[in-house]
């Protein structure tokens, strides 16, 4: 639904209920398209964080045996890699 915004004042209830409802609500100043009415997320729902738990926890388990002693290394084998 396309809706010029002098009018969408009159029917805000009514934009909001349809893009609750899932209908595509544009609000549009002298014919251009300047607004979109879209629902929010309810607070309810919590994301997914179960697969975003196990990457990072994959990350965090690294064998300190393969790291380095100390910085001057790390340097030295980052430049090897890059030439």
């Amino acid at each position: 639904m396309i809706i010029n915004v002098r009018e969408s004042k009159a029917r805000l209830s009514e934009l909001v209920s349809k893009a609750n409802a899932g209908e595509d609500v544009v609000i549009t100043v002298r014919g251009k398209p300047r607004a979109r009415i879209v629902p929010v997320q309810s607070e309810h729902t919590t994301p997914d964080m179960s697969r975003w738990a196990e990457e990072l926890k994959a990350r965090l388990e690294v064998d300190v045996s393969t790291l380095p002693d100390s910085s001057n290394e790390i340097i030295d084998q980052l430049r090897g890699e890059r030439w």
